[in-house]
Formats: structure tokens, sequence, C-alpha cells
């Protein structure tokens, strides 16, 4: 089973269970705060003095079967490429948890080597048959924000629409495939977005659109 959740919901959960095994896989620097467990590739043993850290060493993961109660995976499966594997990996050290991935619009927004380079797959998830689905990575959008303060403040305000957040129970329903639906679509530039931007001013506002013409103007020219 799994289903749309909020973070919000599972640190409320998390929090309430203190004897609770829970592990953050691949975090870095960013682990739940409620994990007292912390497995990455690197070795950020230092970092979590206060918690136990385990350094992964290849595919599997060096945890006994159902060794803890929740694993939480956010930011993580994207960068995967064997991700039939890591699922039931998951699957198999615990019998619940919570997966947190990008959006294909947050995906295709970002400027950042992490995700142009690095994400594999873009995903969504399906309410009707309650599955997760995952699609192999194109970039449908010149990217044009980067990361930091301007990607929080739209996180924050629109985290609905650029963040899955989903809960697990002992089997993540998922499938792989590659949407027909999105093969033949024209990639959309940020020079494209911007002359639409000044067009729709133009016709708006005589004055503003003579003021944003000087200021792209000038940002092109940089």
């Amino acid at each position: 089973m799994i289903k749309r959740t909020s973070l919000l919901y599972i640190n409320s959960l998390l929090s309430k269970k203190k004897t609770w095994k829970i592990l953050d896989l691949g975090c870095g620097f960013t682990a739940n705060k409620n994990a007292n467990y912390i497995a990455d590739v690197y070795d950020f043993s230092e970092f979590y003095t206060g918690r136990k850290f385990t350094k992964i060493s290849g595919k599997i993961l060096p945890f006994k079967d159902n060794f803890f109660d929740f694993v939480i995976a956010s930011h993580v499966i994207e960068h995967v490429k064997d991700i039939d594997f890591f699922i039931k990996e998951i699957q198999r050290v615990a019998p619940r948890g919570y997966i947190e991935l990008p959006t294909r619009l947050e995906d295709n927004l970002l400027l950042h080597r992490n995700n142009i380079k690095d994400h594999l797959w873009l995903f969504y998830f399906d309410d009707n048959k309650k599955i997760l689905i995952a699609d192999k990575k194109r970039q449908n959008i010149e990217p044009f924000i980067t990361m930091g303060l301007l990607q929080k403040e739209l996180r924050n305000a629109f985290r609905e629409s650029l963040v899955l957040e989903l809960y697990w129970e002992k089997k993540i329903e998922y499938k792989k495939q590659i949407s027909k639906s999105n093969k033949n679509l024209k990639k959309v530039y940020f020079l494209t977005i911007v002359k639409k931007y000044i067009s729709y001013h133009l016709r708006k506002n005589k004055l503003t659109s003579l003021v944003l013409l000087l200021f792209f103007a000038t940002f092109l020219l940089l």
C-alpha cells in the first residue's frame, strides 16, 4: 500500500514513536529530526555524532530483514539506476516508510547538476490506482531557477505542486514506463517565456512594457 501524505503528518507520527528504530537513508546533511539511524554512501559519521551512522558500500543495505520500524528515503530514488532493487531493499529492512520526491515540474525547473545530470527518473503518483509511476528523465523545460532561497520560497508556497510526499506499508506499488504522451513534447525555453511575458505587458501597459524592455535588454546583454 502506498498513498499520499505530508511530511508534517509523518513528523508528528514519528515524534510519538519513542521506541521505534527510524532510518534516514541517503539524506546527506539533512537527516530527519526523528531518525535515530542514518545511512549514506558518503561518510557523515562525524556530523551525526549523536546518532548511529552506517556507511553504505554496494547495492545491498547492510541491515537485517525488518531491522527498522520505519525508513525514510527523501530525494533518493530519482538518483538510483536500479530502482527495482532499491525498492525491494527498503521494503526488506522496514515494514513501512516515507518517500519524498521532486515532481516532474520541480525537476524541470531547477538549474542544478543534481537535477539535470544526476536525476535519472521522473515520478508522478496515480491517485486512482494508488501507484507510483517512474519515467525516464527528460528535460521538457529549460531550467532557470537555481537551488537556494528562491527554490525554498517556491517550495514553501507551492509544495504540493513541487514535492511528492508518500507513505507506504508492506509493499510499494510502482511501475516503470515511458510516457507516450511526453515523447513528442517540445522543450520550453527560458527566452520563450521571457518573450511571452514581455509581449503580454506590451499589450497591457505601454509604460510598464518600456521599463521591462530596458530591463531585459540589459539582462540579455550582460
